[in-house]
């Protein structure tokens, strides 16, 4: 039998920036009996989860949820608003950004990739900062015939640890009273960093499970505006299993037109009862929870003198954080060494960073201790490699001594025990 349990003691560390560690008690509610998923128990789950979901994206439009990765959703979000031969506009911040393109080229959808140009030590500058209102509105302005069917951003660029500012895309096209829609993959922004579907006026919002969410992958989402419904009705693009249409109507009373992921739908459930949590503070408190988390961690970075990938620090990613190292280092085979002698996953550098960087993950089960674990595997690989890097743990540790958590944790009342006669 395969093992996949081959850490010798104490947990594995796992600080990839997604999938992000499980909780216990989420993983408890995987372990329920499948039930019949045509049946009235499966009803009340599909309602709660569908209203827990509206009030994660911050919407009372319709949310759909795949059976899928992060990548279905994409498809999703495509085929069912564009045509054949339809044309959109799609800012580069990353390799996730990158790969939606690629996509969207695939199904024979017209693009038009834009991005800051030049770049700095090897590393492409677009790489480094978050979406340019201006190069979009340059671009938009001669589109005098609205050829450009919609806009598409990510929120949070899992490759690089940068968050942009998506609703300031809103402003431009309502500003420029351009009719395109708005698509945001907030596949690792969801639950972490702020995020408002209807506030911002985003059309089509898309996700996964595995990141903020605190869930294994499985399942990913499309919350919707009604402009976006209203134009899935005459898109053209052929779609059968992503077509939202049969998905909203049977979504009305609790089911889907297809066989769900019955147990990421429990995970999801419990999920949401931990993030809306009044007691924990709600969501408010995840993402003041997540950028502390971040602040402390770039703390060390900072202290070793390495430069965060993300160069603006108005948008600092509260989801991971980039480390970039010289060029005569390779960060994989760094990577490599703190994997295998301390246990720790980090997340690797991806497409045009490969080999130069390294993410560290700070979002889902995680706290203090897990994230100085962490910081400490880090130094410790970085001097083995060669990096004279010191003080990055004592300055995580002064950030976090000195910035306690804003709601903290509750201490259990003691059971009351009989008086003995």
């Amino acid at each position: 039998m395969l093992n996949l349990d081959f850490h010798p003691s104490g947990r594995h560390f796992l600080q990839i920036p997604g999938p992000s560690p499980v909780p216990e008690r989420i993983l408890r509610a995987m372990s329920l009996p499948t039930i019949d998923h045509r049946g009235p128990e499966f009803g009340r789950l599909g309602l709660k989860v569908l209203k827990d979901i509206q009030q994660i994206f911050q919407t009372t439009q319709p949310v759909m949820i795949y059976p899928a990765s992060g990548t279905g959703a994409w498809e999703a979000a495509l085929v069912n608003v564009l045509s054949p031969g339809d044309e959109v506009l799609m800012y580069e911040t990353g390799h996730f950004a990158a790969l939606w393109h690629k996509m969207a080229s695939r199904l024979g959808i017209k693009t038009r990739v834009i991005s800051m140009s030049g770049e700095t030590d090897g590393i492409p500058n677009a790489w480094r900062h978050g979406v340019q209102i201006d190069l979009i509105a340059e671009h938009l302005k001669k589109d005098s015939s609205h050829a450009v069917k919609a806009v598409c951003v990510v929120h949070n660029e899992t490759s690089t640890g940068v968050t942009s500012n998506v609703h300031a895309v809103r402003v431009l096209l309502d500003e420029l009273k351009h009719p395109a829609l708005l698509m945001v993959d907030t596949i690792s922004g969801l639950a972490c960093a702020p995020y408002k579907h209807d506030e911002w006026g985003i059309d089509v919002s898309i996700s996964g499970s595995q990141k903020g969410l605190m869930l294994p992958p499985g399942i990913s989402f499309n919350a919707l505006s009604q402009k976006a419904i209203n134009v899935s009705k005459t898109a053209k693009m052929p779609k059968a299993f992503w077509a939202w249409d049969e998905i909203i109507e049977l979504n009305k009373t609790g089911y889907w037109p297809y066989t769900p992921n019955t147990h990421l739908l429990y995970a999801l459930s419990e999920a949401c009862d931990m993030i809306l949590d009044p007691q924990h503070g709600g969501l408010e408190a995840v993402f003041t929870r997540h950028k502390r988390f971040a602040a402390g961690v770039r703390a060390a970075v900072n202290a070793w003198g390495l430069p965060i990938q993300c160069a603006d620090e108005k948008v600092y990613s509260p989801v991971l954080t980039g480390v970039i190292l010289p060029s005569s280092v390779d960060a994989d085979a760094v990577r490599k060494t703190i994997y295998e002698r301390f246990d720790c996953s980090l997340g690797t550098g991806l497409g045009k960073l490969k080999g130069r960087m390294f993410r560290i993950g700070h979002l889902g089960d995680t706290n203090d201790l897990t994230l100085m674990g962490t910081l400490a595997g880090c130094e410790m690989g970085l001097k083995i490699s060669g990096l004279k890097v010191q003080g990055g743990v004592q300055a995580a540790m002064d950030f976090f001594s000195s910035n306690p958590i804003p709601i903290p944790i509750p201490i259990p009342k003691p059971i009351p025990r009989p008086n003995p006669k």
